[in-house]
Parts: C-alpha cells; sequence; structure tokens
C-alpha cells in the first residue's frame, strides 16, 4: 500500500535518514516502497529527550531511522521502557507499553512512536502534579521537584 503525502512549502521531513526539504508550494509525494519517514514535526531531537517517555520515543525513533546502530538503540530502548514501567502502576499506560515493545519487537516503529506520542500526555500530568492541599494561602503554587511518575 502506497504512503501519500501532502507536503507544505518549505516542510523538511526525513526519508531513511536523509532530510529532504520541499520547494516553494504544496507538493504530494507518493512513496510506494517500505521506507523510514517521519515529518519535522515527529523528530523529537536528542535535547528534547528529557523525560521518561520521550527518551523511549527518541530510542524509538532512532531505531527507526539509523538502522546501523539498531543494536546500540535496542539496547537504550530496553533500559528506558524498564524504568518507565518500574515507576507506573496505571493499566492503560502498562498497556501502551506492551504494545510498544511488541511494535519494536516487530520493527513497526512508526506504530510504537505513536504509541508513545499517546503517553506524553499521561506524563505531563503527573509530572506537573500539584496537590490541592499544597496550595498557598494566596491560591498560588509554590515550587515544587518534579515527582517520580506514579499513579
Amino acid at each position: 500500500m502506497a504512503l501519500k503525502l501532502t507536503l507544505k512549502p518549505k516542510e523538511r521531513f526525513v526519508i531513511n535518514g536523509a532530510v529532504v526539504v520541499n520547494g516553494e508550494r504544496r507538493s504530494h509525494l507518493l512513496i510506494q516502497n517500505n521506507v523510514s519517514i517521519l515529518r519535522e514535526k515527529d523528530v523529537m531531537q536528542e535535547s528534547e529527550a528529557n523525560t521518561p517517555v520521550r527518551r523511549i520515543y527518541f530510542a524509538v525513533q532512532m531505531l527507526y531511522l539509523d538502522d546501523a546502530n539498531s543494536s546500540a538503540y535496542f539496547q537504550l530502548f530496553e533500559r528506558r521502557l524498564e524504568e518507565f514501567l518500574g515507576a507506573i502502576k496505571d493499566r492503560e499506560a502498562r498497556a501502551h507499553c506492551a504494545n510498544i515493545l511488541s511494535d519494536v519487537e516487530n520493527r513497526n516503529y512508526y506504530r510504537a512512536l505513536s504509541t508513545c506520542k499517546k503517553l506524553i500526555p499521561f506524563e505531563d500530568a503527573r509530572l506537573n502534579y500539584v496537590p490541592e492541599e499544597d496550595h498557598g494561602a494566596g491560591g498560588e503554587s509554590p515550587e515544587l521537584p518534579r515527582t517520580a511518575l506514579a499513579s
């Protein structure tokens, strides 16, 4: 099955590790074989991988885009997933992790990335959580350290 991409002017994307930039006008691409492709909006820079789920996403992204170093990235992925699973109890989040692992093992990296994206709001809610009873008298929240991921 072919993949049809509609690209905005100047939109960048990665195909098998090569960064490609669209021209001045909207265009359409039809990809007819199996390639690793990510739009710029889906590419995470290493500096952005600053939370447990984002570190998992980055490892999967690198597995997807850099097959030559897949062994190292798979070890990184396993370590990051294990760390995350050790910190959460939420059934839905754990099910997403199981799906990510299955997809990675089956080299369905794009689907694994999509599932990782579903975990980011879950993680953000926990990292930014401030209990109601901790609010000061003025209704403002005191500065609190980031909490561990636990549900």
